[in-house]
């Protein structure tokens, strides 16, 4: 069984929609895939049959975690894919404060080892950036090490991009994750000369780019999984124990 965890330079990077690409990509390889959202705030109400109420929190669903779900090769409880969900659209830290809910690592493993039991592969995709907080002396960029996976890096095209990214990647080297490769997504259309950002970016950031996704009419996960490369996330080594 094979994984990988996709981060973003900032919020609104595309994570979820390079995390279906890919989750599209896996598959057309013949692999069954399985997608995992360990943590979402700005969730809803959630219809009575999708979810079984958590303890302590009312039963809410993230619109990106179900797109997740969605595109699963296999159904899966909606808890699993999204242990932690939380009303307001405001940092995951906060918003579980609001309601009394203290973000537990076990949880998060839990659910992922349930979803490895199913699934050749499993796409996690992170919330907001890097080192947005979940917990006191809890961070996403815990996770990846938590889960023993490789790191993706999706790159929001739009102008600041070469500084967060370098930022970002510099960052996952030092918390000593593995950076396994990085997409380039062009989130502003109107942006200038994307090609040379790109280029600077290849030149600085010391891992293969993965694909780089144009501004597409259609953000289907079969069109946007055409741009981008898998076999090397399906050829990874397991790291030894």
């Amino acid at each position: 069984m094979s994984g990988v965890f996709v981060t973003g330079t900032d919020t609104d990077a595309g994570k979820t929609e390079i995390c279906l690409g890919l989750m599209a990509a896996l598959q057309q390889q013949g692999l069954s895939v399985l997608g995992m959202k360990p943590v979402a705030s700005g969730g809803s109400l959630c219809p009575d049959h999708l979810i079984d109420n958590r303890p302590g929190q009312p039963a809410l669903c993230c619109e990106d975690a179900l797109r997740l779900q969605s595109q699963g090769s296999r159904q899966v409880r909606y808890e699993t894919v999204n242990p932690y969900a939380f009303d307001p659209p405001i940092a995951p830290h906060l918003a579980a404060a609001e309601v009394g809910v203290q973000i537990e690592l076990e949880v998060l493993r839990t659910a992922y080892a349930e979803l490895t039991g199913q699934a050749d592969f499993v796409v996690v995709e992170g919330v907001g950036g890097w080192r947005v907080p979940l917990a006191p002396r809890l961070a996403v960029s815990d996770l990846p090490m938590a889960l023993d996976l490789p790191v993706l890096l999706v790159v929001g095209l739009r102008l600041g991009c070469i500084n967060h990214a370098l930022l970002t990647a510099e960052a996952i080297r030092a918390r000593g994750a593995c950076l396994i490769g990085w997409v380039a997504n062009l989130v502003d259309p109107n942006m200038l000369a994307p090609d040379r950002n790109i280029a600077t970016l290849s030149a600085e950031i010391d891992a293969p780019m993965l694909g780089s996704v144009p501004w597409l009419d259609r953000m289907e996960p079969n069109i946007i999984g055409a741009h981008l490369r898998v076999d090397s996330l399906v050829q990874q080594k397991p790291r030894e124990a």
